[in-house]
């Protein structure tokens, strides 16, 4: 049973497992399409079940479906090279019935979502209240049945799954007795939407997915008129399978999404964030996730395996199998667990090893920086590298940025360090020139260079033309810009001027100015030094701040020392982490 967790993904995606029920044939050939109105059941008895479309036993092998609908019929080719005859969405409305047509002229079948709130699990999704909020659950009453009907008879369509990690989800938004009370509400309404499918749609069952299995008691207890479960399971899976018999279900499930170990199944690394498995590893996750769906004989039905996407950012490069559209290891891991030869394809390089040079420790800001990375190719491609960085662990972000970098030979590639402090993570592409990629990556922490000199400006009072009180990791005071911590800042309002002071206590040399700003930084400002804190002459001024870390020196001396932000470099107000002064 996997427990609560926060995970990082794309909130169009849940978590996958299911496996072909007893000892049963596999999946009707791919490129085999079905005629309009396709019967598909859920057949056997307890722990014997199997699933069938049009009366012959159909093991799902699939995966869950990332790009746009307008190019499946680029993408459905290649799926049903991979001998996957299953897709899985979140969504289903006017836009998908390109979708249902290329997968059905392709061989391939749909598991058509449909989504309530609060979806996606931990973080996703806003708050309803199914025990009062009529509206909301007659609006999806209404609707999800109107799309059922639209699509019913569409040859792509092989079942239903109303709802996504929602029992998970609600942890978010309730806790104790009213938490228990919104989920069996919930699994409720989940039952309410079921029977009136059934009552349109006879010919294809009907399930729901969640994030745990510990929220297949409340599907027993409150959706009894369910087909089948769903469970999306990461690096659990494999306890999937006792987790149902300890619980005395009487329905087989599916696994609508699994794959390799997520983010909150990780130890975290040196840096303290959660430590990415490598492309090696990553594979095995699919292989071993398909083994143990598949161990579970006459009660595990398929699966959609976690993720058929080619999204180029922080989440599809933990779990896409061909971001960008370059292959990874996992996707040839995939296509062979459903059965296909792999042995004459040319697969991607393998990353065995990736460190920095110098050990993992403190990287100062805006230097240069060296990796060591063992990279060789199955085939003999010779090997193409691309040095990425990131920066989610900062400021949430999930863009990748592309660095120049020197390649040294043997393996040795030079970059600069990002100019912003905070743990960022760093990623190497080797690309065979064949469609094929291998991804590596680790975390550097990144500090503000060392300064010689002694800050004066240390622990002394600080003040500030305004200061965020509330919202996020604030109140944030301008004392915070002296305390020599970069996980506390000052903010200030969302206007321009404005300013920050330090009381040095007495007239002191200044020699050297140190600014480590957070993501709001300002573009334009003065440092300015006072003896009376009224009169103010200016000994610095910069027209092109970019952030980061802005080090200079200065031949000044006063008791005061101010920032004077006169334009701010993005639309909020301007934020330090430390303000350092130098004597």
């Amino acid at each position: 049973m996997t427990s609560p967790r926060t995970r990082t993904r794309r909130c169009t995606a849940p978590l996958a497992a299911g496996v072909l029920a007893a000892g049963f044939l596999a999946a009707l050939p791919a490129g085999q399409a079905h005629a309009a109105g396709s019967v598909v059941k859920v057949t056997g008895s307890q722990g014997n079940w199997q699933l069938t479309v049009d009366g012959r036993p159909y093991q799902i092998k699939g995966l869950t479906w990332g790009p746009a609908v307008a190019d499946a019929d680029k993408y459905m080719p290649d799926l049903a090279s991979m001998g996957v005859n299953t897709i899985r969405t979140w969504g289903t409305d006017a836009s998908s019935k390109p979708l249902f047509d290329s997968a059905a002229a392709h061989g391939i079948k749909v598991i058509a979502g449909f989504w309530l709130q609060p979806g996606g699990g931990p973080g996703s999704g806003g708050c309803v209240n199914y025990l009062t909020d009529t509206t909301y659950k007659n609006q999806v009453l209404d609707e999800f049945p109107q799309w059922v009907q639209t699509y019913k008879d569409n040859p792509g369509v092989l079942m239903w799954d109303v709802g996504n990690e929602s029992v998970l989800g609600l942890q978010n938004c309730y806790s104790g007795d009213e938490l228990e009370e919104q989920r069996d509400a919930y699994t409720t309404l989940v039952n309410d939407i079921t029977k009136k499918i059934h009552a349109i749609d006879p010919d294809h069952p009907v399930t729901s997915t969640d994030a745990w299995v510990g929220a297949w008691p409340y599907f027993k207890k409150n959706a009894p008129d369910l087909d089948l479960y769903a469970v999306n399971s990461y690096n659990a899976v494999c306890d999937v399978k006792s987790a149902w018999e300890q619980g005395g279900y009487t329905k087989p499930y599916i696994v609508t999404e699994t794959g390799p170990a997520g983010e909150w199944e990780v130890p975290d690394d040196a840096n303290g964030v959660p430590q990415e498995p490598g492309d090696q590893a990553k594979a095995d996750g699919y292989t071993g996730a398909w083994n143990c769906i598949t161990g579970h004989k006459g009660v595990a039905l398929g699966a959609t395996m976690f993720h058929y996407g080619t999204e180029y950012d922080f989440g599809g490069i933990w779990f896409n199998l061909l971001p960008a559209g370059q292959r990874r290891l996992s996707y040839y891991a995939v296509k062979k667990a459903y059965g296909r030869d792999t042995s004459h394809d040319d697969t991607p390089p393998v990353v065995t090893d990736l460190s920095v040079e110098g050990g993992a420790g403190s990287v100062p800001a805006g230097q240069a920086m060296t990796l060591s990375v063992k990279a060789s190719d199955p085939d003999g491609d010779p090997i193409t590298y691309e040095v990425l960085d990131n920066s989610n662990y900062i400021d949430g972000s999930k863009q990748l940025t592309s660095l120049p970098f020197t390649d040294l030979g043997g393996g040795r590639l030079r970059f600069t360090a990002p100019d912003r402090p905070g743990v960022w993570k760093v990623y190497v592409k080797a690309t065979d020139g064949h469609g094929n990629v291998g991804v590596e990556t680790r975390s550097i922490k990144v500090v503000p260079p060392a300064v010689n000199g002694t800050d004066v400006a240390l622990g002394k009072p600080a003040t500030a033309s305004s200061f965020q009180q509330s919202y996020g990791d604030c109140p944030c005071t301008a004392a915070n810009a002296v305390d020599g911590k970069l996980t506390t800042r000052w903010a200030s309002d969302w206007s321009d001027p404005q300013w920050i002071q330090v009381d040095l206590g007495t007239r002191t040399s200044v020699k050297h100015v140190q600014l480590v700003w957070e993501a709001s930084y300002a573009k334009a400002y003065t440092i300015q030094t006072s003896d009376d804190g009224q009169n103010w002459q200016t000994v610095r001024t910069v027209t092109d701040g970019n952030g980061g870390v802005d080090d200079f020196d200065v031949s000044a001396a006063g008791r005061y020392v101010r920032l004077d932000g006169t334009a701010r470099g993005t639309g909020y107000g301007y934020s330090l982490y430390e303000f350092g002064i130098y004597d």
